[in-house]
């Protein structure tokens, strides 16, 4: 189950010479998004225009890089499109349609998707525990599962905002439910990546772990204040910029959750607990430093984008606001954790601990300014 370092390098260079499937792949994303312009354009401004037009090119860069990608997303776009073909334009058929009511509605896959992580917690720690492969690809497999329900899932809510009106419809990823949904899928599919690359399932049962938890505050948020209802946007958030600064900054949330759990992990195995279920230390090190790595590239790059976003909705470009002081905090944190691996060679438990320390420096930035601070920010509140 182990794997080294050596061993990881084979998938880098692959996508650099794509073959027939990844043509075939480039082609089906060409040829959705040139139908999703001819349908739209009329409501698309330039900007979205441009966004398309980057997204399409970065899903084919993803399905080049990551092969795993090539079946994944088209595969969550037709359980979409399944969910669209069934409400035939009438979102009343939501309560009604069988398949609707329990499997391709949004808020069904969503839940869908809430299970399946659950299940898949349990099932990755059973494997560990009993040292079982066959339980570990279980537990693979039901997160892969609960992606796909989950990325369908935004794709059904998107459609539905507009079924509800074309002056409510918005990309989902404007609340705490919404963005929940989003931490929990970007954050497994980022760890479904590791999984693969270093061959080491047994990660699963940390970082289900942390991805279970926001199931929780999900499945609470949905039934006790009825989150899962979609709203009209607030004027602040109807603007292009939230389709590219929220995914951005949820990457970088995704990886720091990821970080923290494999440091857990990290710090557990160097005390010779599980030490003989778990990856050795080396390997979660490395990928713990991977993921911050590729969490801080896009946690600046949302950072500059909020700001861009600032100056064009308030005028400036930075305020003090308590979000944008919490972001502050946690990009330099990163960037210190990062600084002191790649210049002063630091590795091991100072990192570990440090890793798990940022996941509530965070978390707070993510979840507790909005509920104990105020400011420009404040209508993501619970």
């Amino acid at each position: 189950m182990q794997a080294s370092h050596s061993l990881n390098l084979g998938p880098r260079a692959s996508w650099l010479k794509p073959g027939p499937l990844d043509w075939a792949y480039a082609v089906v994303i060409l040829i959705a998004c040139a139908v999703a312009f001819w349908h739209y354009d009329h409501f698309m401004d330039v900007y979205e225009e441009a966004i398309l037009a980057g997204s399409a090119l970065g899903l084919i860069g993803l399905g080049w890089f990551w092969k795993d990608w090539r079946w994944y997303f088209p595969l969550s776009g037709l359980v979409s499109l399944a969910a669209i073909g069934v409400y035939d334009h009438e979102l009343s058929r939501a309560q009604d349609a069988f398949w609707l009511k329990y499997l391709l509605s949004s808020q069904s896959s969503i839940m869908w998707m809430c299970t399946l992580f659950v299940l898949a917690t349990f099932t990755y720690w059973a494997g560990v525990l009993a040292r079982s492969a066959t339980l570990q690809k279980m537990g693979s497999g039901l997160t892969w599962a609960a992606a796909v329900m989950g990325l369908a899932g935004l794709f059904t809510r998107w459609y539905e905002s507009y079924l509800i009106g074309p002056d409510i419809g918005h990309i989902p990823v404007s609340n705490l439910y919404e963005v929940f949904v989003l931490f929990c899928l970007i954050t497994a599919l980022m760890y479904l990546y590791y999984e693969g690359r270093f061959a080491a399932r047994q990660m699963g049962a940390f970082v289900l772990l942390i991805i279970s938890a926001a199931v929780v505050f999900i499945v609470w948020y949905a039934f006790d204040r009825q989150a899962h209802e979609i709203q009209p946007l607030i004027p602040a958030l109807q603007s292009w910029w939230m389709k590219i600064h929220v995914p951005a900054n949820f990457v970088g949330y995704g990886a720091f959750a990821i970080a923290a759990m494999l440091g857990i992990a990290q710090l557990m195995v160097m005390r010779g607990w599980l030490a003989d279920r778990l990856p050795p230390p080396e390997v979660l090190d490395e990928v713990m430093y991977k993921a911050i790595a590729i969490g801080f590239l896009f946690f600046t790059i949302a950072t500059v984008l909020g700001a861009m976003w600032a100056a064009d909705a308030w005028g400036g470009y930075w305020s003090w606001d308590p979000k944008e002081t919490w972001a502050l905090i946690v990009w330099l944190n990163y960037a210190a954790w990062l600084h002191v691996r790649l210049v002063k060679g630091w590795r091991g438990k100072p990192l570990a601990w440090w890793a798990v320390v940022g996941l509530f420096v965070t978390t707070f930035a993510f979840v507790g300014v909005n509920m104990f601070l105020s400011g420009l920010h404040s209508y993501g509140g619970l």
